[in-house]
């Protein structure tokens, strides 16, 4: 039973806490997760902010949750929870002594979440903050967003700052695609059944895909985005994390530091792709005005309006891991935004029968195909091949094991990440959390991708509403693969 906790979200008035960190907390309380004596005390800029902190949490709530999970006698419970407070997390002013005051009441030997829902450049002042305040206490937690850092350089910086005042065990990374159920199956599916586990190697996998695409564009996110671009986003944290639970080896027991050890191993086996390495094996691209959804909408450069700009919003990464388990096997990264779908989803297709007993006559026969689907929808999908039941004949075609994860937990089910995050986070459990080593070590993969692209060249458009660059279906097809697109078959 987790033991009450105080979870300080710096932060507390911006687009992560209104759209996610709220939703989920009121998600914790309605199923009974949030013990009597816990507070939530979002921070905002000012006293008129936080005098009207209640009302604008009751309309993000009302906006941004599921169809049937708000309702006035919940809210009216969980706004008992709400205790905003002024915070200038860049400035030791008197605010931060009432907050001190505020966490004093309750006996120190309850936890306390430090979330800082803010730019990472402000991490090392928020946290030097409160360890000037003394607020850091023996079971405080600090959790931070990502990305981390621009480069390695950068990331290490903001680390090493963090850890002046928080040891590792205490620095919780965040990344939310780990808290997805789908993802935690994954390590179900694959180390308690053999069916899987017992195929899950080179001998049997032909190739395995990533994919994470987004519909949207830069909405209010123009000034980080263009310095970022999508492999800093995306590629840096959520597909190499990815790719880590899929190609790892089963840890010893299913604690942090085992699961952390396992997913560093895949990390430094991971092929380096430097020079022209990078030019032979990675496309990247910018969108240009198209269809999307029968709209039109603006190309990246309208959007940014603010001159010429080499940023990338897709990019295609084949990618090898070196070791006895994966060797020869490509993995395939993709994201990008304006896309046609939005989606993300893992695809482990196998190889093709040994010898195959049917002549050309039955059809073709496709490989089989496993799909961890994680959003919209999560579901896990098995494609196999089977005799057509409506046929005299001998026809054989393609037939989908569906499991709907919404269906099959009835409608109340709604999974969230973020509620899983911060509730391991103040029950100090650290296992679906990054480590420093692993950021290092993905950053010191992305640097030399980077220095490349800074060198030579320019990102390939593509129209917005397709599934990105003619460049990356190419990839694809110098090694007889195609990208598996959600809703279109193989």
């Amino acid at each position: 039973m987790l033991n009450p906790f105080d979870i300080i979200i710096f932060g507390g008035g911006g687009d992560l806490a209104l759209r996610k960190l709220l939703p989920a907390m009121y998600r914790a309380y309605q199923e009974g997760n949030l013990p009597q004596g816990t507070r939530i005390l979002p921070s905002v800029r000012s006293v008129e902010q936080r005098d009207e902190y209640i009302e604008t949490a009751h309309t993000a709530l009302k906006e941004h949750l599921g169809q049937g999970e708000y309702n006035n006698k919940d809210w009216q419970a969980f706004a008992n929870y709400l205790v905003p407070v002024v915070i200038n997390v860049t400035e030791a002013d008197e605010h931060w002594d009432e907050l001190k005051t505020i966490l004093s009441e309750h006996d120190e030997d309850k936890s306390r979440v430090f979330y800082l829902s803010l730019p990472p450049a402000v991490y090392g002042t928020c946290c030097e903050i409160l360890s000037t305040k003394g607020l850091i206490t023996d079971t405080s937690r600090v959790v931070v967003e990502k990305p981390i850092g621009y480069c390695g350089d950068s990331a290490e910086q903001i680390n090493g700052k963090i850890a002046q005042y928080f040891s590792e065990e205490q620095v919780f990374r965040i990344d939310h695609y780990l808290g997805k159920e789908t993802v935690q199956n994954l390590m179900a599916l694959r180390f308690s059944n053999s069916v899987f586990e017992n195929l899950w190697d080179a001998k049997t996998i032909d190739n395995i895909q990533i994919s994470i695409s987004e519909t949207v564009g830069l909405e209010t996110r123009a000034g980080f985005y263009d310095k970022a671009g999508a492999l800093r986003d995306m590629i840096q944290n959520h597909l190499l994390q990815l790719l880590c639970l899929v190609a790892m080896e089963s840890p010893h027991k299913l604690n942090a530091n085992s699961i952390r050890t396992e997913k560093l191993k895949v990390l430094e086996a991971l092929r380096p792709l430097v020079a022209e390495q990078v030019d032979d094996n990675i496309v990247r691209g910018q969108y240009v005005p198209g269809d999307l959804g029968g709209k039109i909408v603006p190309g990246y450069l309208e959007e940014l309006a603010d001159g010429p700009s080499n940023t990338e919003t897709f990019v295609a990464i084949r990618a090898h891991i070196d070791n006895w388990r994966w060797a020869g096997v490509p993995f395939y990264l993709r994201t990008g935004k304006r896309m046609k779908k939005r989606c993300a989803e893992i695809v482990v297709e196998y190889k093709p029968v040994s010898h195959n007993v049917y002549d050309d006559s039955v059809g073709s026969i496709q490989p089989n195909r496993l799909v961890i689907r994680l959003q919209p929808e999560e579901s896990i999908q098995l494609t196999l091949m089977s005799k057509r039941l409506d046929n005299l004949e001998m026809q054989l075609e393609p037939v989908t094991l569906n499991i709907e994860l919404s269906e099959s937990y009835g409608s109340g089910f709604h999974s969230d990440a973020y509620k899983r995050l911060m509730l391991d986070a103040a029950a100090n459990n650290p296992a679906l959390f990054i480590h420093r080593d692993e950021v290092r070590q993905a950053w010191q993969w992305i640097d030399p991708i980077i220095e490349r692209w800074q060198e030579k060249g320019a990102p390939a458009l593509y129209r917005a509403g397709t599934w990105g660059p003619v460049d990356a279906d190419e990839l694809l097809a110098e090694t007889n693969h195609r990208w598996f697109n959600t809703g279109e078959g193989a």
